[in-house]
């Protein structure tokens, strides 16, 4: 692989993403909410439905492990469940505005946070950034498809 330290990178990211929900959780004062659970809260884009199963097979867990995080999203007001419209053996999850809003205002923290300290960065620091992001993106895609096909 040409020059990339794969370890060395994998040994960044990790980090750089727990320092950056955190800051972004402290500068909004927003609740930690398990990594497990901002998966399937990503997985319902605002006004989109799933059902349970379809967010085990999307997301690559089991469908009892979505199950117990439905229950306690539930709890938390984060997702409801509803049965579907015309087949009420089953049901539909779907995201809350609560959950909508806590994540407009982190992804809105986030954003800001790493603007202001890519902002302590030299020029030429700023635009490999910048050119890295479409590559960064397809590496996320290329870690993302195993999953799906499990």
């Amino acid at each position: 692989m040409s020059g990339l330290d794969a370890a060395r990178l994998a040994s960044v990211i990790s980090p750089l993403r727990r320092t950056l929900l955190a800051a972004a959780r402290d500068a909004e004062d927003l609740p930690e909410i398990p990594d497990a659970q901002i998966e399937i809260i990503r997985a319902l884009p605002r006004d989109t439905a799933s059902s349970p199963g379809e967010l085990a097979g999307r997301l690559g867990l089991s469908r009892p492990t979505v199950s117990n995080l439905l229950t306690a999203m539930e709890a938390d007001g984060l997702v409801e469940r509803r049965p579907r419209p015309g087949d009420r053996r089953h049901v539909e999850v779907h995201v809350t505005a609560k959950a909508l809003d806590l994540f407009t205002r982190f992804d809105r923290a986030g954003g800001d946070l790493v603007a202001a300290a890519a902002g302590t960065l030299t020029d030429d620091d700023r635009a490999v950034l910048a050119a890295a992001l479409p590559v960064l993106e397809r590496l996320r895609d290329a870690l993302a498809a195993p999953r799906r096909t499990r």
